[in-house]
């Protein structure tokens, strides 16, 4: 149990991480896109800021699912 945690606190932190150093290095990007979600569009954002926030929450999800579904314990090997 205290892996599964240790596992989903660090795919958090270095995700969070990663976020922080993207939102730094992107201020200075002088091309910006929009996406068109539907009706709606988001504000001009810089490509590379879009590709890295997706970059980010796959981090972050990949490691907690990969925590979520590690078993409890490691099931004993018992050779006969």
């Amino acid at each position: 149990m205290l892996f599964k945690l240790r596992l989903i606190s660090i795919s958090f932190l270095s995700g969070f991480l990663l976020l922080l150093v993207l939102c730094l290095g992107a201020q200075n990007l002088k091309s910006r896109h929009s996406l068109e979600l539907g009706m709606a569009k988001s504000v001009p954002l810089p490509s590379g800021f879009l590709i890295g926030v997706s970059i980010a929450i796959g981090v972050i999800s990949g490691g907690t699912t990969t925590a979520l579904l590690l078993p409890l314990s490691k099931p004993e090997i018992s050779e006969e």
